[in-house]
């Protein structure tokens, strides 16, 4: 969920392609049920149409669900009023999820976890992890997976907040804290802030000091799992990067320190297990194709120093599933202020794995994201993304 700075950033509002299907329970004149997006093969062809696996696959979906405690009439005023109530919405992202069917959901801006969405989603055969934002913010990042696809066998969390502890006395702020203007924020930001910017940073503190700057409650998952049948293990992370635009030496520190943990546990994964394993990271990054956190993130480039000396460097290599096979989506945000690419699956490319196919994602004008998410199709601003990787026999 973006705020754009400027409408010169904003895209198109997009058209869906005619490949996608609108689920219709019933032949009435109910309204329109969600969007139920298919996997579409790197090489072209409908994914039921591909020759014998050369190995065993599994599918994974992330999702920015939208929180139903940032929805406001304030906030989407573009949205019908019913496609804002917690019921309607709920039911829809179970009936997305559903109908998805994947080994793996990397959900975010997950609520109502405990309570509602951990046992429904769960009765479709899933087991969960989750971690919940610091401070009073009530949503978090989970992981769903399969339990016939997949053992879990290690977890670990990761808060941003522990940052502060990083910085040195005698940090000082660089000229690229204002670099990104591109990357919009999410455009409900004051709604998740629980107040305007100014107001937050006045609460918060002195924003020129480092502490203060990297004290913005944002938190990951990561977890170990042992796959069925071949006994290949994967590690699947989950996070949600800080939304700020003009923040984004924050966001730079946040996917630098995500990494460097990455690595370690992938270190710590293969001592104690004894195997090499794939890798693959999912999640909302607030950050759009060619700005500093995507470049990073795919090359280990960065034009300027970070918040956290001790960060630098690129400790594991990453490929976008999207931006390797199709291109990075034209949008996978969608409101009237705000249309533009914020969600990503990135994998460590290595002699076992390889993607086979990616979720569907609407094209430009399209009738079921007119007007701005969300609506009837899509119960949130944000677009699922997913994909099908192949695991080769060790």
């Amino acid at each position: 969920m973006l705020k754009s700075l400027s409408s010169l950033n904003s895209l198109p509002i997009p058209r869906i392609s005619t490949s996608s299907r609108i689920c219709l329970s019933k032949m009435s004149t109910a309204k329109p049920s969600p969007v139920c997006p298919k996997f579409i093969s790197v090489e072209g062809d409908d994914i039921y149409t591909r020759s014998k696996p050369d190995g065993v696959r599994f599918s994974l979906v992330s999702y920015n669900i939208l929180a139903q405690v940032y929805v406001k009439s304030s906030v989407f005023p573009h949205s019908p009023s019913p496609c804002r109530k917690w019921k309607a919405r709920s039911e829809a992202i179970l009936t997305v999820l559903k109908n998805l069917g994947t080994d793996f959901l990397c959900l975010q801006e997950l609520d109502e976890y405990d309570s509602f969405y951990k046992k429904n989603i769960e009765s479709y055969g899933y087991s969960s992890i989750y971690i919940q934002r610091s401070g009073q913010k009530r949503d978090g990042c989970g992981i769903f997976y399969k339990p016939d696809c997949a053992d879990l066998l290690l977890e670990e969390r990761i808060e941003y907040n522990d940052l502060v502890d990083a910085i040195q006395d005698d940090s000082i702020l660089h000229d690229d804290k204002h670099g990104d203007t591109q990357a919009n924020g999410d455009e409900n930001s004051e709604a998740k802030n629980g107040s305007s910017s100014k107001s937050t940073l006045k609460d918060s503190g002195d924003p020129n000091d480092p502490r203060v700057r990297l004290k913005r409650d944002c938190v990951g998952i990561m977890a170990a799992f042992r796959l069925k049948d071949t006994f290949h293990h994967v590690i699947v992370a989950n996070t949600h990067i800080y939304w700020d635009p003009e923040w984004a030496d924050v966001k730079l520190a946040q996917a630098k320190y995500l990494l460097s943990r990455l690595a370690q546990f992938k270190e710590l994964v293969s001592e104690k297990y004894e195997c090499m394993p794939s890798v693959i990271l999912a999640g909302d990054f607030n950050s759009t194709p060619g700005d500093k956190v995507y470049e990073y993130l795919v090359s280990g480039n960065s034009s300027s120093a970070s918040l956290v000396d001790c960060l630098d460097g690129l400790p594991i290599p990453l490929c976008s599933v999207y931006g390797s096979t199709r291109g990075e989506p034209p949008f996978t945000n969608c409101t009237p202020d705000f249309t533009n690419t914020l969600d990503y699956i990135f994998f460590v490319p290595d002699d076992h794995i390889k993607p086979l196919s990616f979720l569907e994602l609407p094209e430009a004008n399209s009738s079921s994201v007119l007007g701005g998410l969300p609506n009837y199709y899509h119960p949130s601003d944000h677009l699922p993304i997913g994909a099908e990787f192949e695991i080769t026999r060790e």
